[in-house]
Formats: structure tokens, C-alpha cells, sequence
């Protein structure tokens, strides 16, 4: 631990009560009241990590049971001694802890999920004795147990017989003495018709006048004397009976007691043990929800080579729990000391926040190394051995001490004591005595401590401390602020300048007496003078610096917020061009599939057409699943702007299309007039009697008015020379053909023929309705469509075309 340490002047009990709120025990409460810093780095390195891994499982909604926490090292001595025995309460009590120390244990073992891999260092440190059995001991003791701290009947064989017993012997013994109680009622001996007990004795209440005309033993009178409880003659030996079998109870009870003190003395250990893991667990969750609720961060320690003091909006953790309550905010201390530079000289007006910067730097410093994340934004500190401070108000009229005395008392103890690992505080250095003398006594104190190569924090007014910063090596100026417009105090430390005291300037702005103000300047000396009005001007250049570089981070910001608008513009466009490749490969694709479609159907031999049809789609596709994995070099040519201006690089769409030209579909592979525009790029095309909507990129041309139009594969056959002959030449064959009712041999019959004579009519597609039922029809006839050869598709029909009642066939041509 750190010897010496200031821990009054920098209110170090106060911030652990303040930490110490938080705990859920008294024992972790006194825990945390007796932290003190530390200079073991891996003492203080441990104690931050198990900060961290609390603060990990709390923020999982993953929270100790500690409400039954307390020290029991009092009764596990006790039933470690042979013959102890521990009183009901007390093995209560310890059952109520050894609960909090296996639900710990369960929790702490199978951790949420989400930081399982987190916590090891507190699974390291709840682990318990190899032997510990304290699951099936508080199992063991709960079931003897009730919540009262009684005996349940079930605690051993012998004590439920003993209980039954004793029921069954007060039974007899009431309706004995109800019995009697009816008899001597008649004649007016009792005094009421009750039982009672006397002494674990039954006993019935009797006039007093009547007792000795009742044979028994009498255990005493009411208060009044008018009546005797009265054992009646015939239920003595019963009661002797109850009185032995509660006897033998109590002896039960105490042998129960003396077994359950036994079994938690094998696992005393194993409880103190837990006990004192969870009394480090809940400092632990109380440094941690401490953390939560100010904000606070794990600190750092320097490389010793490179040591650095660095707070980055440091918050007086005290100053701002006060501030709180007031709705106000804290402002936040930010400086930097180095190896080079480690004395810092805080200049400026009263009440600025001079004594606040010491006390936040030195307070910070503690608590990093006693294990307790500090309020900051970062914090880096070397490793103190001693932490000396000097600040307020050190009169002491018991030693007879004037104040300029006790602090000079005060840095003669600290100058024996302060080293190259020490941090020093100086309040007001070479404040309450002579200026002159005072200042000339400051420089020469800060000299000795920069010597001793000591971080340390001196505030002053004295201007000589001022001039000292600004000539020496290694030490550093700073400033609080005070608004003279406001005559409030800023509380923000700027480090390189010194602050001006601004002693007649305030007291000006408050009122006092112009003719005292203009004699107080008179005073002044010329050389103090010039010094305040340079201060004045540097920091007024430095307000306008401040100002500057506020305008220039809010030009950035403008910029950096229209930076972001382009590249999200940007980014919209290259994906819109990525949609639009998308659309031109599949427009790739469609006309390709076409061109070979267009090639197998221009063989004439029938077989040889349907193996090359089949052999043609297994080929279209792996070309379908090779231009894929080649989409994303497209997408580069077209973001890198490769392929800008490529005529051949835009999808191949038909550009003119009107109203009653004759069009070839892609996907067909049929003609068919178009009969309206839907919009700019789906139009209404009728292929026979059927009529459908089609997308511009589906058409693959326009057929002129004077070119050949298709023709039916029936006249194709005879334009051939092959003799085709149809039973009914002149019906017109439907689109839909309806077989429901119809047995499977019938169906597949009809089906059969009707598609034949659709396939020679030119029918591109057709429906047969053939119902649901039990789906036999509808199975075999799809078996039969996907067979027959002047099929290429057949699929269920959409649900406003009869659904699973009806398939749709697409025919060859």
C-alpha cells in the first residue's frame, strides 16, 4: 500500500463512502471503507480487470444474490467445536448465505453467453475448496428445515413418530377432561367450559369454593383468585405420558440440531471462504455500478520509462455528485504533464477552480491505484509511492500554529518525504504572509520540489511563480478562466499561459468606489502593471484563437456532412447502374435462349429435335450459371466506366413497337399482334384467341406487314407434301378442355386426342379442368402431359384459373 498519502486534504474517506453506497452488505461496505491506493501493479492490474468483468456481467442483467451476506467466521468456529450446537436462527442465517453462495457459484459457471469468454478472472476467483459440498448441504438442511427455523416432521423418522404420538396423547387427554368438564358442569363447579395449559400440563379452570370437592392437582389461580386450574385425578397419568413423549421430542430435536451444527462444521471452510468471495463480489458490483453511474473509465499506468500524467476531462467524482443535485454540471480538467515537464503552475482569479484542479488530479490518482475506475474520458497516471498534498486552510490552534505556520509545518514534512515517485499538491503556495517575502519563499519552494524531479501542482497569485514557469525547464504555466462579463468563474484549465488575478478588475465590475479602484492602480507598480495588461492581451488573443478554431471545426464538420451527401449520391447511382446490368444480362440471356430454341425447332427429324431440345437447356443452364459468376467483372467495367460508350454494352431491346404489329415472343417462340401499349414497356399481345401481357424485352422482333406469317404445324405438315387429314376439319379447337367425371382411362383417352389436335391447330397453350377430389385423376393426367411429346411445360394453373383443379400445358411448335 502507499504509505504516505494525504487522504483528509484530498477527501479520500468521503469519495469510499461515496463507492461504498453501492454496496448491498454491511461487510462489503466496511470492505470498501478500508481501500486504500496501492503500489503493487499486479494487485492493482487484477482489481481493474475484475472491475471490468463485473461491469461485463452486470450490463447482461446478470446480478449477485447478496442479501443474505454477512461473516460468519463467529458460527463457523462454533461448529467446528465438538458438542457445539447452533442455535435455529443461526443455522437460518447461515442457510441463507450458503443460498447467495451457490447461486454465485451456479451463476458465475454458466455465464450469459455473451460474455462467457469474459469473466474468467472472476470464475478464478470464486473458485471453492476441491471438498466443498455446500449444493447438497443447503439441500440437506432445507429439507429439515422450516422457514421459521423450526423442525419440519420430515427431519428424521423418530420425530415424526415422536409428533404422531404426541397428537394422538392430547386427543385422549382433551376428550378426557371435556368428559369431566361436562360432568362438572351440571353442577356449576367450573368456572367455563375450557382447556388450557399449565406448565405443559392440560388443566381445566374451577371455582375456587369447588376445588377440593374435585380430586386432582391444582397448578395455580387466575389473578383474581376466584378460579383454580385444575388437573383432574384420572388424566395425571396421561399428562405424565405427554410430558415424557415432549421430553423425548426436545431430545430428538437437539440430536437433529447437534447432526445439522456437525455437517456445517466439515464445510465451515468452504463457507468462510465463499463468504469472503462474496464480500469481495459485492465491492466488486459496488465499484463498478459507482462506474456506471459517473461515467468512469479504466485508468492507465505509464510505461516507467516514459512516464506521463494525462487526464482528458477528468471529473471530481464529490463535486459533481453535488453539482447534481443542483441540475448543474461539472466542468470537466484536462492537462498533460511528461517526464520533461512535470511541475504545472496554476495561475488566475479566486474561485476559478485552482484548488478543484489539485484536488481532481490528486483524488484521480488514488483511486486508479486502489482499483476504482475513475470519471474521465482517459486517464494515464505513473505509479506513485506517496500522494502529499498542502491545500486549505491548516491553522491549528491546538498546536498554537498560525496559519502561515501550519503550512510551512505541513511542506517541511513533505519536502523529507517527496521523491521521483511522488505526487505533491501545493495550495496557494507562499499565501498568508508578507507578498514579497511570500513569493520569494514560493519560487524558492517550487525550485526545491522541480529538483527532487516531483510531479507537482502548485496554484498561486504570485506573479514572481508566473515568471518562473515561463523561465525554467520542465515546468509548465496554466490558467482558470473567470468571464468578466458574467464575473462567474469558467473552471477550465488552459494549460501554457498563465492566468491575471484580476483582483481590481472584479472588484470594479462588483462596484467598489471608483476613486478607491483608481488609487488601488496607482499603486501598482509599472513592471505589474505591464505584466497584467500583457496577460490581459494574450488571453484575449487566445479567446480569438478559440473562436477561430471553433469556426474552422464547424467548417470541417459542413464539409465532412457535404463529403458524406456526394458519396451517398454516388453510391445511389452505382447502384442504379448496377440494376440497370442486371437488366442487361438477363436481356443477355432471353435473346440467347431464343436464338436456341429458334436452332432446335429448324430441325425437321422429330427425335432428333426433342434429344437436342433437352441436351440444348441442360447447356443454356450452365451458360445461365457461368454469366452469373461473371456478372461481378461487369459490375467493376461498369463502376470503373470501362465499358462507357460500348454500344453493344446496352441490353438489346426492340425500341419501336405500335399498336397492330406483329411481333415474335422470346419466351414462346409464337407470333402474335399487339393490341395495345400497357406502358412504356409491357404491351397486350393476342396469340390466337388468348390474349397476354408482355414485356418490351420479350419481344425479339417485329415481323413486317408483308413478311410470311407463321402458320400452324398442321399446314407446315402439308406445305411439306405430308398428307394430314383431322376428323372434324372445320371445329375449332378450344383452349380448355373440361374431363371432370370422367374415369382415368376416359381422361387420358380424351386428353390424349385433345392435345393432338391442339398441337396441329397451333395452340400454344390450353387448360384442362379436371377437378381436386382425391387428386388420382389429376396425378395421372399430369404424369401423361409430361410424357406426351407436344408438351414442353406443364404446371398447376394460378389460383383465378381453378388452382390445384386445373393444369395449364404449354405445347411445342
Amino acid at each position: 500500500m502507499v504509505e504516505e498519502c494525504s487522504c483528509e486534504a484530498l477527501e479520500w474517506s468521503r469519495l469510499l463512502e461515496l463507492v461504498a453506497s453501492f454496496a448491498h452488505s454491511r461487510v462489503a461496505r466496511e470492505w470498501v471503507l478500508a481501500m486504500k491506493p496501492s503500489r503493487d501493479t499486479s494487485w492493482i492490474d487484477q482489481q481493474h480487470d475484475l472491475v471490468s468483468e463485473m461491469r461485463l456481467l452486470l450490463g447482461q442483467g446478470a446480478v449477485p444474490a447478496l442479501g443474505g451476506l454477512f461473516d460468519p467466521t463467529r458460527l463457523t468456529d462454533k461448529a467446528r467445536i465438538q458438542g457445539a450446537l447452533l442455535e435455529p436462527d443461526e443455522i437460518r442465517d447461515l442457510l441463507f448465505l450458503m443460498d447467495n453462495i451457490t447461486a454465485w457459484q451456479a451463476l458465475i459457471e454458466s455465464p450469459p453467453d455473451a460474455v462467457a469468454a469474459q469473466v474468467t478472472g472472476l470464475q478464478a476467483l470464486s473458485l471453492l475448496p476441491a471438498a466443498a459440498q455446500l449444493a447438497h448441504l443447503t439441500r440437506s438442511l432445507r429439507s429439515r428445515l422450516n422457514p421459521d427455523g423450526s423442525l419440519s416432521d420430515n427431519a428424521s423418522a423418530d420425530l415424526r413418530r415422536i409428533r404422531r404420538e404426541i397428537e394422538r396423547q392430547q386427543r385422549v387427554i382433551e376428550e378426557s377432561l371435556r368428559s369431566t368438564l361436562r360432568r362438572l358442569s351440571e353442577g356449576g363447579s367450573t368456572q367455563e367450559d375450557l382447556i388450557t395449559i399449565r406448565g405443559e400440563r392440560f388443566v381445566i379452570p374451577v371455582k375456587s369454593e369447588h376445588k377440593r370437592r374435585i380430586p386432582g392437582v391444582v397448578h395455580g389461580a387466575s389473578s383474581s383468585g376466584q378460579t383454580v386450574y385444575l388437573e383432574p385425578l384420572e388424566t395425571i397419568e396421561q399428562n405424565n405420558e405427554l410430558v415424557r413423549l415432549i421430553e423425548e421430542e426436545q431430545a430428538e430435536t437437539r440430536r437433529i440440531f447437534l447432526a445439522m451444527t456437525q455437517e456445517i462444521g466439515q464445510q465451515s471452510h468452504a463457507i468462510a471462504q465463499g463468504a469472503a468471495t462474496l464480500a469481495q463480489i459485492d465491492g466488486l458490483q459496488a465499484r463498478s455500478r459507482f462506474a456506471a453511474e459517473f461515467d468512469c473509465i479504466r485508468p492507465r499506468f505509464a510505461d516507467p520509462a516514459a512516464p506521463v500524467l494525462e487526464l482528458t476531462q477528468g471529473r471530481h467524482p464529490l463535486l459533481e455528485k453535488r453539482l447534481r443535485a443542483r441540475q448543474a454540471a461539472v466542468v470537466p480538467l484536462t492537462l498533460a504533464l511528461n517526464n520533461a515537464q512535470r511541475q504545472l503552475i496554476i495561475s488566475g482569479p479566486n474561485t476559478g477552480g485552482k484548488t478543484v484542479a489539485l484536488k481532481t488530479a490528486g483524488l484521480l490518482g488514488m483511486m486508479a491505484q486502489a482499483g476504482i475506475p475513475v470519471p474521465a474520458v482517459e486517464a494515464t497516471f505513473p505509479l506513485f509511492d506517496a500522494f502529499l498534498a498542502d491545500i486549505g486552510d491548516a491553522q491549528s490552534i491546538e498546536q498554537n500554529l498560525s496559519t502561515f505556520s501550519a503550512h510551512i509545518t505541513n511542506l517541511e514534512r513533505i519536502s523529507q518525504l517527496a521523491d521521483g515517485s511522488s505526487l505533491v499538491l501545493l495550495d496557494e503556495l507562499g499565501s498568508a504572509t508578507d507578498p514579497e517575502e511570500g513569493a520569494a519563499l514560493a519560487v524558492a519552494i517550487a525550485g526545491f520540489f522541480l529538483d527532487r524531479h516531483a510531479w507537482c501542482l502548485i496554484s498561486t497569485h504570485h506573479t514572481s511563480l508566473k515568471l518562473y514557469a515561463a523561465k525554467r525547464p520542465g515546468v509548465l504555466n496554466a490558467s482558470v478562466g473567470f468571464d468578466e462579463e458574467t464575473l462567474a468563474p469558467t473552471f477550465a484549465l488552459r494549460l501554457g499561459v498563465p492566468g491575471a488575478s484580476a483582483g481590481i478588475n472584479i472588484a470594479q465590475r462588483l462596484g467598489l468606489s471608483s476613486t478607491i479602484i483608481a488609487d488601488a492602480r496607482a499603486q501598482q507598480n509599472t513592471q505589474t502593471q505591464d505584466i497584467a495588461h500583457f496577460l490581459d492581451q494574450l488571453h484575449g488573443q487566445l479567446d480569438a484563437v478559440a473562436r477561430e478554431r471553433e469556426e474552422l471545426k464547424r467548417r470541417e464538420q459542413e464539409v465532412a456532412r457535404e463529403k458524406s451527401r456526394l458519396e451517398s449520391e454516388g453510391l445511389k447511382e452505382w447502384r442504379t447502374k448496377v440494376r440497370d446490368l442486371e437488366q442487361q444480362l438477363q436481356s443477355l440471356l432471353k435473346d440467347f435462349t431464343y436464338q436456341m430454341r429458334e436452332t432446335v425447332r429448324a430441325i425437321d427429324d422429330r427425335a432428333a429435335q426433342q434429344k437436342l431440345s433437352k441436351e440444348a437447356e441442360r447447356r443454356m443452364a450452365r451458360l445461365r450459371r457461368e454469366f452469373s459468376e461473371q456478372f461481378n467483372s461487369v459490375v467493376v467495367a461498369q463502376h470503373s466506366g470501362a465499358d462507357r460508350g460500348d454500344s453493344n454494352a446496352q441490353p438489346h431491346l426492340v425500341r419501336h413497337v405500335s399498336v397492330g404489329d406483329t411481333v415474335k415472343l422470346k419466351s414462346l417462340g409464337k407470333t402474335g399482334v399487339v393490341q395495345r401499349q400497357v406502358d412504356g414497356n409491357a404491351f397486350e399481345v393476342a396469340i390466337g384467341p388468348m390474349k397476354m401481357r408482355v414485356a418490351r424485352e420479350d419481344i425479339a422482333e417485329v415481323i413486317p406487314a408483308r413478311a410470311p406469317v407463321a402458320v400452324s404445324p398442321l399446314e407446315a405438315a402439308r406445305g411439306r407434301g405430308v398428307t394430314v387429314s383431322i376428323a372434324h376439319p372445320g371445329e375449332m379447337v378450344r383452349p380448355e378442355l373440361n374431363v371432370i367425371g370422367r374415369t382415368v382411362e376416359q381422361a387420358t383417352g380424351e386428353v390424349e386426342q385433345y392435345l393432338d389436335r391442339a398441337f396441329l391447330a397451333g395452340l400454344p397453350r390450353v387448360r384442362i379442368v379436371h377437378g381436386m377430389g382425391m387428386g388420382v385423376l389429376r396425378k395421372a393426367l399430369r404424369a401423361l402431359m409430361e410424357r406426351h411429346p407436344h408438351v414442353s411445360l406443364v404446371a398447376e394453373a394460378s389460383p383465378n384459373e381453378g388452382g390445384a383443379g386445373a393444369t395449364v400445358v404449354d405445347l411445342r411448335l
